[in-house]
């Protein structure tokens, strides 16, 4: 029997020892042992609730029990996260969390920490839920140069978004159903702002480069600023608006990250991916394109990647499974650097067509939604000039980068 202890009794928690109980028989044979959860910590009570019986406040009962080999953290935030699975690890204690904050934060640290002693630090369910995308970069995919990540990575907001689009629904209105639906939070900042997107893709990179990626630097805009006519727009070019992490790299320049609303069409693999799943697209140098699609949230589809990290850890005690992700800083490319298309919605009154074309050399002209305005896609351009060339336009409205590719 291998005892494990649970860090924290809310959604994703209860969720993991719900799983534990419904798939006991399997989850035993495939880890070779009983999982037994022999603490749970929180600071609340549960009356009524079995794991009173096996429920503590104070986490240093966890961590000098020799018996508790593993420790499940999904409590969330860095502290005192850190501080608890940091401790859990340098008393012989493998640690399997769900947390993205503290994984993109300090996941290079703990990763060595683990490998110096054979253990080991799993976080699967740190980027897509029940998605498993860890695990095949880190194994899978080992021949192969990572030339670009891109992921849907954000279920609220693609929600929201999808619903802007089927029902024509503005985005207040949009995301107030995701609040009343359970989606979103009651502040929803950071998924509709993309920092919830920018510290996954963050653990992604870090993953695909063998180095680490400050989440910080990674260039983040959310999808505050869709409106229903941008969602109009793009219904007229047969297309769709996502909010898309990004990290790509070139032979040439490097390596650039970043969160943003896209305008796509039906030939790009992540147009299909709706409501609250989430997608997330790899390509290799050797295998070409591959996609990973499913729940990317919620209670067990989260809680069945944090047990399959269980069942890994289990199966390798006293190994450490080998990952790639060295403390040393990777530079990004500077993000004015960057090369885009972009739709762009002037106001007519402000801009004649002439002075448009002018300016931007050539222009696709965008079907007319709004008489009162003119709407366009440039040609390949880079952040800095999309931004100067901004300033000259009388009247601007918005834009979209666009991935028509």
């Amino acid at each position: 029997m291998i005892n494990i202890a649970v860090l924290g009794y809310g959604t994703i928690g209860s969720g993991v020892v719900e799983v534990l109980k419904i798939n006991g028989d399997s989850i035993e044979k495939r880890a070779g042992n009983k999982i037994n959860v022999k603490y749970v910590l929180d600071i609340r009570e549960f009356p009524g609730d079995p794991i009173m019986d096996i429920l503590v406040h104070d986490v240093n009962v966890i961590l000098d029990d020799p018996e508790v080999k593993i420790v499940v953290e999904v409590m969330g935030g860095i502290n005192p996260a850190y501080s608890f699975v940091k401790e859990a690890l340098l008393k012989g204690k493998s640690v399997v969390t769900s947390n993205k904050e503290l994984v993109a934060k300090h996941g290079a640290e703990l990763l060595d920490i683990a490998k110096e002693r054979n253990l080991n630090f799993l976080f699967e369910a740190s980027v897509g839920g029940g998605i498993p995308i860890i695990r095949p970069l880190n194994n899978s995919l080992t021949a192969d140069e990572i030339v670009e990540i891109t992921g849907i990575l954000n279920g609220t907001t693609n929600y929201i978004l999808t619903k802007m689009t089927e029902e024509n629904l503005d985005f207040d209105t949009a995301l107030k159903n995701a609040q009343d639906l359970g989606y979103a939070e009651r502040d929803p900042s950071a998924d509709i702002e993309g920092h919830d997107s920018c510290r996954k893709i963050a653990i992604l990179s870090s993953l695909a480069y063998g180095m680490q990626v400050d989440f910080e630097d990674i260039y983040t805009e959310g999808i505050t600023k869709i409106t229903d006519i941008d969602i109009q727009y793009a219904k007229a070019l047969d297309a769709k608006i996502k909010l898309f992490a990004s990290s790509i790299r070139s032979d040439d320049e490097g390596v650039f990250a970043m969160v943003a609303p896209m305008m796509i069409k039906a030939e790009h693999p992540l147009y299909s991916v709706n409501d609250v799943f989430n997608g997330i697209f790899v390509k290799g140098n050797v295998i070409g394109d591959i996609m990973f699609y499913g729940s990317g949230a919620g209670k067990l589809p989260t809680a069945s990647a944090v047990v399959a990290d269980v069942v890994d850890a289990a199966k390798h005690f006293g190994k450490n499974i080998w990952t790639i992700w060295s403390s040393k800083k990777l530079e990004l490319v500077e993000i004015d650097k960057v090369r885009h298309r972009f739709f762009v919605r002037v106001l007519k009154n402000k801009n004649s067509l002439n002075e448009i074309k002018s300016l931007f050399a050539e222009i696709e002209e965008v079907p007319n939604v709004i008489p009162e305005e003119y709407a366009f896609i440039t040609p390949l351009i880079s952040e800095k000039e999309m931004e100067e060339k901004k300033e000259k336009l009388e009247g601007f409205l918005g834009s979209i980068r666009v991935r028509f590719d």
